[in-house]
């Protein structure tokens, strides 16, 4: 926090005044830490959105089938496992800011790299890449945003994820811009990466440099020799959502140009208002969980998903269609922030570890999420793909309520 000149302001303002003033600069200061945080959730979402826009041109220019996607898609979670044996500890070793600064630029630095790919090997090589730092940076910003949180006395987590899904909005939008322009991919995510540098540029001095719990606390726990099974469902219900998370951001594209048959630019009309849908949900995320309660709104949230998923399936329709694929943005985006909240809460677990355990399962869903889908997809058709994840959001449902975290 910036100092004040107090033997200066006791000569020009009374006590009380001065009091005023010192409280003031630290709320102006604190908010300006909340802001960089948001920041770099949405510079993290916004590179993974600017990769997911273009998803259907690398199928094309790459003339891959949807088996062939799929397989190129599992190169980003490939990428995302070598990462989670060590990425918990580096960010520990290193503290959270240094990783979250330097995870943020090797993470949208991919981006170019991915606009090089003219061959099927080159486009893996690119997503390893981009799920390995993706790793990184996901549970290095995540720890920022717990320790932000800790700075205020009202819930604020689920702004930081709205952030996320605002720039997954703001991605789409751009992408839809590139489009118009007639701009290639590697146009595209190189103007993305400049974005992004400038996010990191103007906030890198207000992320939170804080030190960890001790060194017996942090080694005090491992989840291999006594693993906490509230943890593990807890990752599982995120694992669900955010398989069909994934697949909004992967395939929507596909699924309104294969099956919708959707007009030129209006393919991402289904990426767009997912995104719209699940942003403003995120914001409205700690409202929501004050005035009904956290399970209240989870089983709604699975059996929204659900819902949306099939009404997707049975009336592949441009309307239907766009409308189904608002619901389930709304449904995915409470989940996430609870769950993460619930994790940091659990007993006996130190909060670092508890959010990297549910962290690294539940990105694992978002991860494999789409390759599966494409897998299915070649043996049966895109709808029927769909239609299978959409039995995530009653598993969500069926979890939350039995589980005793959330009586």
């Amino acid at each position: 926090m910036p100092l004040l000149n107090y033997s200066f302001l006791t000569k020009i303002l009374p006590k009380a005044k001065i009091k005023k003033v010192f409280r003031n600069a630290k709320l102006s200061y604190l908010n300006r830490v909340r802001l960089a945080t948001s920041l770099f959730f949405f510079g993290m979402g916004f590179s993974f959105a600017t990769w997911a826009s273009r998803i259907p041109d690398f199928k094309t220019m790459l003339n891959l089938s949807e088996a062939d996607l799929g397989t190129m898609l599992f190169a980003l979670p490939i990428g995302q496992l070598f990462a989670m044996p060590f990425s918990g500890k580096i960010v520990t070793k290193y503290g959270s800011r240094a990783i979250t600064i330097l995870g943020l630029l090797t993470y949208s630095a991919c981006l170019p790299l991915l606009g090089f790919a003219t061959l099927s090997w080159q486009l893996a090589v690119g997503l390893f890449l981009f799920g390995f730092f993706g790793n990184f940076c996901n549970i290095a910003v995540n720890t920022q945003g717990v320790y932000t949180q800790q700075l205020f006395s009202k819930p604020i987590m689920g702004s930081f994820h709205g952030s996320w899904s605002l720039a997954g909005f703001s991605g789409a939008l751009l992408g839809l811009l590139m489009l118009t322009l007639n701009l290639n991919p590697l146009q595209h995510f190189t103007i993305a990466f400049v974005i992004v540098c400038l996010i990191i540029l103007f906030n890198y001095k207000f992320i939170i440099k804080a030190k960890s719990k001790t060194t017996e606390e942090k080694t005090s726990y491992s989840f291999f020799k006594n693993p906490d099974t509230t943890l593990l469902w807890l990752g599982v219900i995120c694992f669900c959502c955010m398989a069909s998370e994934g697949i909004m951001f992967d395939w929507s594209g596909v699924y309104f140009k294969e099956i919708v048959k959707a007009p030129g630019a209006l393919v991402v009309l289904g990426y767009t208002s997912f995104m719209i849908s699940m942003a403003s949900g995120r914001f409205l995320s700690d409202i929501l969980v004050h005035k009904y309660g956290a399970k209240k709104v989870l089983i709604i949230s699975g059996i929204v998903i659900s819902f949306g998923l099939y009404l997707a399936v049975l009336l592949p329709y441009l309307i239907p269609c766009t409308i189904a694929f608002m619901l389930v943005g709304f449904g995915v985006s409470n989940v996430v922030p609870i769950i993460f909240n619930a994790a940091g809460n659990v007993k006996n677990v130190p909060t670092g570890i508890a959010l990297t355990i549910v962290t690294s399962i539940s990105f694992l869903g978002f991860l494999i999420g789409p390759p599966l889908i494409g897998f299915i997809a070649e043996m049966t058709s895109l709808q029927y793909s769909f239609a299978f994840i959409g039995i995530f959001g009653v598993f969500i449902s069926i979890l939350v309520s039995r589980l005793k975290v959330f009586r």
